[in-house]
């Protein structure tokens, strides 16, 4: 996926981000969030700034006349799923260069959100979001849309050296030395009206977020990283991490059991709940939770009263309305086990069986070190370079398998990957350096445990 920036206006770099007052004032973007909109219902913001409320499809139609233009759309989304399985789209923030408004699509009987749909489709505009994910999970669901190109301020800052887990009241702070005011951020977002400080809470994300936006594009520009977000934001807008297939389901889950028959009946029990869950529109702890699910699956019951002896499942299960499908459900598992014409998925454990591991614990020790310095010297997050169990799979892994890690492709192959490849291979090592971690080469020596040399 290929992202355009305009060129910025604001002044950048990635050594500048620690002193944020003097870029407030150099963005277009930090100009008021807009004038009064034509047929607008308006709130009003604490520091007397209107609230741009967008209310009505004659509006909402407008505004994305207005809008189509734009080369950025900086977006949020504020949604309720607590006793829902799908998120309820409550309200929704579209920030262009000079213009800033909330949409509320539960507005008298609802909006018709299909003009903003065609706007985020256009991929001559960049959709700038924060932690994207589940706003685009909604998009995806509503309206089978992945607003592409996409960029993600939460992955840019990891790139940009921001650290493992920057917050976006952090990058508002830090790049546009503005605070927001978190007190609205437990907001009912389903209910109706909606006061004047929770549509100015929602209105500041977008209005600093296109800001926080403008800065890091010219910083990826200056550092030539442009790449690296490219390739992580492939990853975010691909279909199949917002496919909810009940096929599926048991690939979210954390356990993985290795007896075929096992598996089987965890594949068809998984789905079961998830099937259960979309179609009643709960979460699907509400059906069964995980606990529950795993130990009807070690126990395979073949009746209400097996059930009964489960001490994970609720008490009063068997009797209610789900046990008769649940039943059905691990009988299908048995069945699926039993037909060896037909092969089962393959599982991916979440990290190496831990005596493989034990047996290369310090290289692994190794690679982590490794790993702190190259992130600190490039000023990029480890967590988006490998997190411990892609290490552990790579010190494990034999040559052939070697060839699949995320370690050797793309930028972390630059970063990290080549290096950690050498230390594999026992040709580098590291060591105290002036007091920081410094890397030395081998050249071949065999060392012994006391660290002297073999002529």
């Amino acid at each position: 996926m290929s992202i355009s920036f305009q060129q910025p206006s604001v002044h950048s770099g990635l050594e500048e981000h620690r002193e944020p007052a003097s870029r407030q004032n150099h963005s277009p973007a930090s100009q008021p969030a807009g004038a009064r909109l034509p047929g607008a219902s308006q709130g009003r913001k604490g520091n007397g700034a209107s609230v741009p409320v967008i209310a009505d499809d004659a509006q909402l139609r407008a505004l994305c006349r207005r809008l189509r233009g734009e080369k950025f759309l900086a977006i949020d989304t504020e949604f309720m799923r607590d006793h829902s399985y799908w998120p309820k789209l409550c309200l929704i923030q579209l920030a262009g260069e000079q213009e800033a408004v909330v949409i509320d699509p539960l507005h008298g009987n609802g909006l018709d959100l299909t003009p903003l749909y065609q706007l985020l489709r256009k991929p001559e505009i960049v959709k700038v979001f924060h932690a994207a994910r589940q706003d685009i999970e909604i998009f995806f669901h509503n309206a089978d849309l992945i607003p592409t190109p996409v960029f993600d301020t939460q992955v840019a800052a990891m790139v940009c050296g921001f650290g493992d887990s920057a917050s976006y009241a952090t990058l508002v702070r830090q790049l546009v030395g503005a605070s927001l005011d978190k007190s609205s951020r437990l907001t009912d977002w389903s209910r109706r009206p909606l006061s004047k400080k929770q549509l100015a809470y929602a209105l500041d994300d977008v209005v600093h977020l296109r800001q926080v936006y403008e800065i890091m594009a010219q910083d990826l520009q200056q550092s030539g990283r442009l790449a690296w977000v490219e390739e992580e934001m492939a990853r975010l807008v691909a279909p199949q991490t917002y496919s909810l297939q009940p096929c599926d389901a048991w690939r979210r889950l954390k356990r993985r059991p290795r007896s075929r028959r096992a598996l089987a009946i965890l594949i068809e029990v998984a789905a079961w709940r998830e099937s259960l869950a979309q179609k009643r529109d709960v979460p699907r702890t509400r059906i069964l939770k995980d606990d529950g699910l795993y130990e009807v699956v070690a126990a395979a019951p073949s009746s209400r009263d097996q059930i009964d002896g489960l001490r994970a499942v609720p008490k009063g299960f068997s009797g209610g309305k789900y046990a008769a499908s649940l039943l059905e459900a691990v009988a299908a598992g048995e069945v699926r086990a039993k037909d060896k014409s037909h092969a089962l998925p393959q599982t991916h454990a979440s990290s190496p069986p831990a005596e493989l591991v034990q047996l290369h614990s310090q290289l692994v020790d190794l690679l982590k070190l490794l790993l702190k310095r190259q992130c600190e010297q490039h000023k990029v997050a480890s967590k988006l370079v490998a997190d411990v169990s892609t290490l552990e799979f790579f010190a494990v892994a034999t040559e052939a398998e070697e060839k699949h890690s995320a370690l050797l492709s793309g930028w972390r192959r630059e970063v990290f990957g080549e290096l950690a490849l050498e230390a594999k291979r026992g040709r580098v090592g590291i060591g105290m350096e002036n007091g920081h971690l410094g890397l030395f080469t081998l050249n071949g020596a065999k060392r012994l445990s006391n660290g002297e040399e073999n002529p």
